[in-house]
C-alpha cells in the first residue's frame, strides 16, 4: 500500500508544506498529490493539514488533474487516494466542462463506465463519486450529444461480462440512477439549459420506472437492492415526475413497510412522492392512496403499544404528508368525504399519541401544521360549502383542543424530576407550538371555545368533578393564556368568571403558579377595562414576586398590569412599591428581572401626583444612591464595577417608563380613556429632579471609570433613556449634561457619548435657548473625533459609525451647525470619504447616510457647497471603487443612494467627474470595458427622479465589475 510506503518524516512534511505555499513552483504529480493527502489525513499539525487542504484544492482544478486523477484510481491505491481521484474527475467535469473537447466525450464516458464497473465491488464512497462524475457528464451532454443516456446506462450494466456478479452490477446501476437527479439539483447549469435538461430527465423516467418496479416486485431481489430502489425513487420524484406515472411504484412501497430493513427508506420514498407540489394534479391517484394509508392503522397501533417510536413516527409522516399537502384537493372530493375524515381521525390519533413529548414520543409534533392547513382550506371555501364542512369538522377541532391540552400537561413531579434540561426545553418549545395552534383554532371555534374551557375549569375548581391533578388545571389555564395573549377577549362573557376562579386554585406547584401568573398577565388589557377585578388578582402577583422560582412570570405580569392599568393602580401603589423594594433589596431576582421590575414601577409612578412620585422615588432610589456613593469611593475592581452597572441600569429602566407628560405606553398607543388624561403639572419633571440630585455623584463615578466603556455606556444610557422619554421636559439638564459629555469625550472618546450627543442634537438643536451648549458640544466632539482620524481610525469602527450618524443627524435637524468657523467642514467631509472604505457594513451605511443628508444642503450651506465643489470628485471615486468590488454587494443600495443624491443636487459636477474618473484604465474594475462604463454613465445621469432605477443600474454594474454578471450568483442578488 502506498500509504505504508510514504514516510511520515518531517522532511516530506516540510517539502509538502513548502510546496503548498508556493503553488506556482509546484508540479501537480501523482507522487506529490499522495504526499499531500497523507499530510491531510495523518499529520497531527493543524497548520500542515490546512496547507495540504489548500494545495489539494488547487491541484483538483489544475490542468494536470486530468493526468493524475486516473492514476489515483489504480486498484493498488488506498480508498482515500482513490476518492480524491474520483472527486477531481467530478470537479473537472462539473465545473470546467467547457475545457473538454467534444471529440473526447465518448472516450471519457467509456472510461467512466469502466471505472464504475471496477469499483462496483470495491469502495462504496469511491463508487458514488464516480457515479456522480458520470451523472455530471450525462447532464452536460443530454439530450443533444447523449440522447439516450439512461437507457444506455441500463443496457451497459445489464450486459453480462467483466466477471462481475449480477447483484454488484445492479447496485452500481441503481447508485448511478440515484445520483443522476441529485446531481441535477446541485448542478451549475445555466438557467435556460437547466430547463432543457429537466425536461430530458423527465422523459427518461419512462425507462427508470419499469426497472425499479420490476426489481421491487421480484421475490428474489436482495434487501440491499430493494433499499437502493426505494432511494432511487426518492431521488427521481424530486424532479416532479408525474405521480400518475409512478402510482404503481408508490403503491409497491407500501408493501415494503412491514420489512424493518426497508421501512425507513420506504417511508422516505412515499413521503417524497406525495409531497411534490405537482402531485395535487393527480386527484385519482391521491384517492387511491388514501385507503393505502388507512391500511397502516393496525401497524401504527401495534407500534404505539409496543413502544416502537420509529415505526409510529414513520407512519405518521406518511399520513401527515398526504393530509397536509392535499387537504384541499381531498376535501373537494365530496363523494369521498368519509375516507378523508378517516384520514383526519388517523392524524388525530397521531396528535394524541400516548406518552409525554419528547421522552416517550416524538411523533405528535409532526401533526400540528396539518391542523393549520386543514382549517385554512375549510375557511377558504365560499360560505355555503364552508357551512357544510364546519358541521363535520367543528366537532373534530373541539376534540383536537382536548387532545392538545392533554398533550400539554406536565408529567408527574417525580417523572419530571428525571428529565434532562434538554428534554425540559424541548417540552417547553412543544407547549409553545401547542399554544400557537390553540390560538389559531380559536379563529374557527370562537367564543364557544373559551366557554368550553371555562366549564371544564369550573367543574375542577368547584369540586363537581372527581379530584384531578394540578396538571389538568394547569393545562386548561394554559389554554386560556394561549388565546388571551394574542386574541382580544375583552368581549368574552367568561373572563369575569375566570378571574373569579383564579383565587380558588390551590397553587402548590411552580409550573401551575407560573401559568397562573402568565394567564393574569395575558388578561392585563381586560383588567384595564374592568379595574374592579384587580383586587382579586393583584395580591397573588405581589405574593409571587417574593418567590425566585416565579421570577420571570411574576415580574413580567406585574409589568403588564402596571403598563395597562396604571390609572387604576394608585390605591395599590404604596403596597406595590413596598413589595417591589423588599424583593429588590433581598436580591431575589436576576438582573434582567430587576430591570423589568423598575420599568413596572416607572409605569406605576407615572399615574401618581408629582408629590407622591417624588416621595416614592426618594424611598425607592435612596438605598441605591447610598450604595453608589460608597462604590464611588472604592478603588475600581471587577466586583464593584458590576454593582455600579447594575445600579445605573436600575435607574435607566425606571426613567425609561416614568413619563408624566403623556398617558402612553411603550409603543406610543394610549392605554387610558381620554377622561382620565390630565394636563401635565407645572414645575420640573420628577425624573429631572432626581437626575439633578445625583448628577454630581454620577460625575464622581465617571471620573474613576472613564476608561471602562461598559460603565460609560451605563451612564450614557441613563440620560439617553431619560431624554427619549421626557423629550423637551429634559430641558433643564441640557447645559450641564452637554458640559459633562464634552469633558467625557475629550478625555476618552467612546461611541456611547456620541450616541447621546446625537439624541441631544435631535431634540434640542433647533431650540434657540439650547442651541449654544449643543453647538459647543457638537464642535468639541467633532474636533476630538477628527484627531482620532489623524491618528488612525481603523481601531475604532464603533466611534466612526456613531460619529457619522451624529453628523447626519446634525445635517437633518440643524444644518446651521455647519456654518460655524470653528467646524472644519472639509476635514469632516474627508473623514466621510475615508469611512466609506471601512470593512464594517454598519459604518459604511451610516457614512452613506451622512452624504445623502449633506448633498441636498449644497444650495443653502455655503461651506458644504465649497467642500463638495472642491472635493466631491474624491467622494465619487470612493463610491465607484466600492461599486467596482471594494465593498460588499449587500451595500450597493446605500452607494446607489449617494450617487442618486449627487445626480440630483450636483448634476453638472457629476457629469464632469464621471467622465474624468472613469477614463482611468482598469477603474473601477479591470473587467469592465470603456463601452460598459459609458453606458453606466449615461444610465446614471438620465435618472434624477427614479431612485429604484438607480439602485438597479448600480446592482447590474457591480455584477459586471465583479465578473458575476449572468452567473448563478447574480440570480440570487
Amino acid at each position: 500500500m502506498v500509504i505504508n510506503q510514504v514516510t511520515a518524516g518531517w522532511a516530506n512534511m516540510e517539502t509538502s508544506a513548502r510546496i503548498a505555499t508556493t503553488p506556482d513552483a509546484l508540479d501537480f504529480t501523482v507522487d506529490n498529490v499522495e504526499k499531500a493527502l497523507h499530510q491531510l489525513y495523518y499529520d497531527p499539525n493543524i497548520e500542515n493539514k490546512n496547507l495540504a487542504q489548500k494545495w489539494l484544492m488547487q491541484a483538483q482544478v489544475s490542468p494536470q488533474a486530468w493526468q493524475f486523477c486516473w492514476a489515483l484510481l489504480s486498484p493498488d491505491k488506498v480508498p482515500e487516494i482513490q476518492y480524491f481521484g474520483a472527486s477531481a474527475l467530478h470537479t473537472k467535469i462539473s465545473r470546467y466542462w467547457s475545457d473538454i473537447p467534444s471529440d473526447q466525450y465518448e472516450t471519457l464516458k467509456t472510461q467512466l463506465f469502466s471505472q464504475i464497473a471496477c469499483f462496483s465491488s470495491g469502495s462504496k464512497m469511491v463508487l458514488t463519486r464516480l457515479c456522480v462524475a458520470l451523472a455530471s457528464l450525462a447532464l452536460n451532454t443530454m439530450p443533444e450529444a447523449w440522447p439516450g443516456a439512461v437507457p444506455e446506462m441500463v443496457r451497459v450494466f445489464q450486459e453480462e461480462g467483466g466477471g462481475l456478479d449480477g447483484r454488484a452490477r445492479c447496485l452500481a446501476l441503481l447508485e448511478l440512477l440515484t445520483v443522476l437527479p441529485e446531481e441535477f439539483q446541485t448542478s451549475r447549469l445555466p438557467q435556460n439549459r437547466k430547463g432543457q435538461v429537466r425536461g430530458a430527465l423527465g422523459r427518461e423516467w419512462g425507462s427508470v420506472c419499469p426497472l425499479l418496479q420490476q426489481l421491487l416486485r421480484r421475490g428474489d431481489s436482495p434487501g440491499a437492492v430493494k433499499a437502493r430502489v426505494l432511494r432511487c425513487l426518492s431521488s427521481w420524484v424530486l424532479l416532479d415526475v408525474p405521480l400518475s406515472e409512478s402510482e404503481g411504484l408508490v403503491e409497491d412501497c407500501f408493501t415494503a413497510l412491514p420489512d424493518p430493513e426497508l421501512f425507513d427508506t420506504a417511508v422516505e420514498a412515499i413521503v417524497n412522492a406525495i409531497s411534490q407540489p405537482d402531485s395535487q394534479r393527480y386527484v385519482n391517484t391521491l384517492l387511491k392512496l388514501v385507503p393505502q394509508v388507512l391500511s397502516l392503522q393496525e401497524q401504527l397501533r401495534e407500534a404505539v403499544q409496543s413502544g416502537d417510536m420509529e415505526t409510529s413516527h414513520g407512519i405518521c409522516r406518511i399520513a401527515v404528508a398526504l393530509g397536509e399537502n392535499h387537504s384541499r384537493a381531498l376535501l373537494e372530493q365530496v363523494e369521498h368525504w368519509q375516507g378523508f375524515l378517516a384520514l383526519v381521525n388517523m392524524i388525530m390519533f397521531c396528535t394524541g399519541i400516548p406518552g409525554h413529548y419528547p421522552v416517550n414520543e416524538t411523533t405528535s409534533s409532526l401533526t400540528l401544521t396539518f391542523w393549520y392547513t386543514l382549517q385554512d382550506d375549510i375557511m377558504s371555501f365560499e360560505t355555503e360549502r364552508q357551512v357544510v364542512y364546519l358541521q363535520v369538522y367543528r366537532p373534530v377541532y373541539f376534540q383536537l383542543v382536548d387532545v392538545l391540552l392533554h398533550k400539554a400537561r406536565f408529567p408527574s413531579d417525580q417523572e419530571y424530576a428525571t428529565w434532562s434540561s434538554d428534554e425540559k426545553e424541548q417540552f417547553r418549545i412543544y407547549r409553545v407550538d401547542i399554544s400557537d395552534t390553540l390560538m389559531y383554532v380559536y379563529e374557527m371555534l370562537g367564543a364557544e371555545l373559551l366557554s368550553n374551557l371555562y366549564e371544564k375549569l369550573g367543574r375542577i375548581l368547584t369540586n363537581t368533578e372527581p379530584a384531578s391533578s394540578w396538571q389538568h388545571t394547569e393545562a386548561l389555564l394554559y389554554g386560556f393564556q394561549s388565546i388571551a395573549e394574542t386574541i382580544d377577549v375583552n368581549y368574552s362573557d367568561v373572563i369575569p368568571g375566570l378571574i373569579g376562579l383564579i383565587p380558588r386554585i390551590n397553587i402548590n406547584n411552580v409550573q401551575l403558579a407560573d401559568t397562573v401568573m402568565f394567564t393574569i398577565g395575558a388578561l392585563a388589557e381586560w383588567l384595564a377595562d374592568h379595574p374592579v377585578m384587580l383586587s382579586s388578582v393583584l395580591p397573588l402577583v405581589l405574593q409571587a414576586l417574593g418567590n425566585p422560582d416565579l421570577s420571570v412570570s411574576s415580574v413580567s405580569t406585574l409589568k403588564k398590569i402596571c403598563r395597562e392599568c396604571k390609572y387604576d393602580l394608585p390605591p395599590y401603589a404604596s403596597n406595590i412599591v413596598a413589595v417591589s423594594q423588599e424583593v429588590l433589596i433581598k436580591q431575589i431576582h436576576k438582573t434582567s428581572q430587576c430591570m423589568w421590575l423598575m420599568q413596572a414601577l416607572g409605569f406605576l409612578l407615572s399615574a401618581l401626583p408629582v408629590e407622591e412620585i417624588l416621595r416614592n422615588l426618594h424611598s425607592l432610589i435612596t438605598p441605591y444612591i447610598q450604595q453608589l456613593e460608597k462604590l464611588a469611593d472604592e478603588t475600581p475592581n471587577p466586583s464593584n464595577k458590576l454593582a455600579i452597572i447594575h445600579i445605573l441600569g436600575l435607574l435607566s429602566n425606571l426613567f425609561t417608563t416614568l413619563d408624566i407628560s403623556k398617558q402612553e405606553d411603550e409603543s406610543g398607543e394610549s392605554t387610558a380613556p381620554p377622561v382620565k388624561t390630565a394636563p401635565p403639572p407645572p414645575g420640573p419633571n420628577p425624573v429631572v429632579v432626581v437626575l439633578q440630585q445625583v448628577f454630581a455623584l454620577i460625575q464622581t463615578v465617571l471620573s474613576k471609570w472613564l476608561n471602562d466603556s461598559q460603565v460609560v455606556e451605563a451612564v450614557c444610557a441613563i440620560f439617553e433613556k431619560s431624554v427619549k422619554t421626557l423629550l423637551h421636559d429634559f430641558a433643564p439638564m441640557v447645559s450641564q449634561l452637554s458640559e459633562m459629555l464634552g469633558q467625557m469625550y475629550s478625555t476618552i472618546p467612546q461611541a456611547s457619548a456620541l450616541d447621546l450627543t446625537r439624541q441631544m442634537v435631535h431634540i434640542f438643536a433647533s431650540e434657540t435657548e439650547h442651541f449654544p451648549p449643543i453647538k459647543a458640544l457638537f464642535e468639541l466632539v467633532t474636533s476630538v473625533t477628527l484627531s482620532i482620524f489623524q491618528q488612525g481610525p481603523r481601531d475604532h469602527p464603533d466611534i466612526v459609525d456613531s460619529f457619522m450618524q451624529l453628523q447626519a443627524q446634525a445635517l437633518k435637524r440643524k444644518p446651521d451647525l455647519f456654518l460655524s468657523e470653528s467646524l472644519d467642514v472639509k476635514a469632516v467631509f474627508h473623514c466621510g470619504v475615508l469611512s466609506l472604505k471601512f470593512p464594517e457594513a454598519p459604518t459604511v451605511k451610516s457614512t452613506c447616510l451622512f452624504f445623502t443628508e449633506l448633498l441636498p444642503h449644497c444650495s443653502d450651506v455655503p461651506p458644504l457647497a465649497r467642500v463638495v465643489q472642491e472635493d466631491g470628485k474624491l467622494l465619487l471615486q470612493a463610491v465607484l471603487e466600492a461599486i467596482g468590488g471594494g465593498s460588499s454587494r449587500g451595500l450597493m443600495d446605500q452607494f446607489a443612494e449617494v450617487l442618486f443624491s449627487l445626480n440630483k443636487h450636483c448634476f453638472s459636477l457629476l457629469t464632469m467627474w464621471l467622465k474624468e474618473v472613469l477614463q482611468s484604465p482598469g477603474f473601477p474594475s479591470t473587467r469592465v470595458t470603456s463601452q460598459q462604463k459609458d453606458t453606466f454613465t449615461q444610465q446614471i445621469l438620465r435618472e434624477r427622479v427614479n431612485k429604484r432605477r438607480v439602485k438597479d443600474i448600480v446592482k447590474e454594474f457591480t455584477l459586471v465589475c465583479r465578473g458575476l454578471h449572468g452567473t448563478e450568483y447574480a440570480a440570487d442578488y
